[in-house]
């Protein structure tokens, strides 16, 4: 049997990724983090829904692509490769599938669509919203509903992470009404969960990608003792076991896409694997190649730090690894 992306999948993928790769520089990444320029992220944004990337998940009829989770994680590397700062797991993957209506639900997703509105997320019992301090709607869990809030009506403070474009912030109460439903399904609920944790496993898998590629790159022009450091043999293995890592976890991620979009029953159990094997060599691939790259990878000023740093912040995000190995422990039986 032969497994590979449908053609619309990797129509989508190409495109965005064509269009990354032209728009997403350096500087722009920087955009994201406090005091860079706002106007080149917002930008990078609207042309990358442009290509209807951000409407992936949204019915045809309301303006989306209509694709399912299968479409999504390909797209979702791609732009964790391609380092683009703001909430695309929870903006694409969580969000824009559940506005609907009339209101500010409406309102939002035409914003969404158009690249002019991020939205931030909080699907669990946790206090801190990443990018609660710079998208300007934000979905948060209220007992056993969903509810959209604009960000000035929630009691907010802006909180330091790892990661400064992340621009998060902490809840200081988290509201039982207000906002506007979204749902009270417990199915729906729980499917935009899943597409949280399947969107960010395959963000770093995509970030495992760059940094796997800059690190190549630097051992390749690095020498010492008259050689390119790459040709050693401790570089050659450190570099092939991370490689080996990310080429085990990708696959991963797809098949959990796949059980997802098919609705079936052992999906969450699949997500959950998937998340742990993309952050788990996230982990790997960032440790090498800041020990690869010695003294450079720890300055501010060269771009690994950039994508290191995004990764470390959304390894522990939707549910860090021991938490979802806890939940898939108790789902198979092998845990008190």
């Amino acid at each position: 049997m032969r497994f590979c992306l449908d053609e619309t999948a990797l129509a989508l993928r190409d495109a965005a990724a064509g269009l990354l790769a032209a728009e997403v520089s350096p500087e722009v990444i920087r955009a994201g983090w406090p005091g860079g320029k706002e106007d080149l992220l917002a930008a990078a944004w609207r042309k990358l829904a442009g290509v209807g990337a951000l409407g992936a998940l949204v019915p045809e009829e309301r303006g989306g692509l209509g694709l399912d989770e299968n479409s999504l994680v390909p797209l979702l590397e791609e732009i964790g490769r391609s380092g683009l700062p703001g909430p695309a797991a929870e903006t694409i993957a969580v969000a824009a599938p559940l506005l609907d209506g009339p209101g500010l639900a409406g309102t939002a997703l035409a914003g969404v669509l158009a690249g002019d509105t991020m939205v931030a997320a909080q699907l669990g019992d946790g206090d801190l919203i990443p990018y609660g301090s710079q998208a300007p709607l934000i979905v948060l869990r209220a007992g056993d509903r969903l509810r959209l809030y604009e960000r000035a009506a929630l009691p907010l403070e802006p909180c330091a992470t790892i990661d400064g474009s992340r621009g998060a912030a902490r809840l200081l109460s988290r509201p039982a009404g207000g906002g506007t439903l979204l749902t009270a399904d417990p199915a729906v609920i729980e499917t935009a969960w899943r597409r949280g944790v399947l969107a960010t496993s395959a963000l770093l898998t995509g970030l495992s990608r760059r940094m796997l590629e800059l690190t190549v790159g630097y051992v390749r022009q690095r020498e010492q003792f008259g050689a390119p450091v790459g040709s050693f043999q401790a570089i050659k293995h450190a570099l092939a076991n991370a490689l080996v890592a990310v080429e085990f976890a990708r696959p991963m991620v797809l098949a959990a896409a796949w059980y997802q979009a098919a609705g079936a029953p052992e999906a969450a159990n699949h997500v959950g694997a998937a998340k742990v094997a993309a952050a788990d060599a996230a982990r790997l691939v960032t440790r090498t190649a800041i020990q690869c790259h010695g003294a450079m990878g720890y300055t501010t000023e060269y771009e690994l730090h950039l994508f290191a740093k995004r990764a470390w912040a959304l390894i522990p995000s939707w549910g860090s690894p021991d938490w979802h190995r806890a939940r898939l422990a108790a789902a198979l039986g092998v845990s008190p």
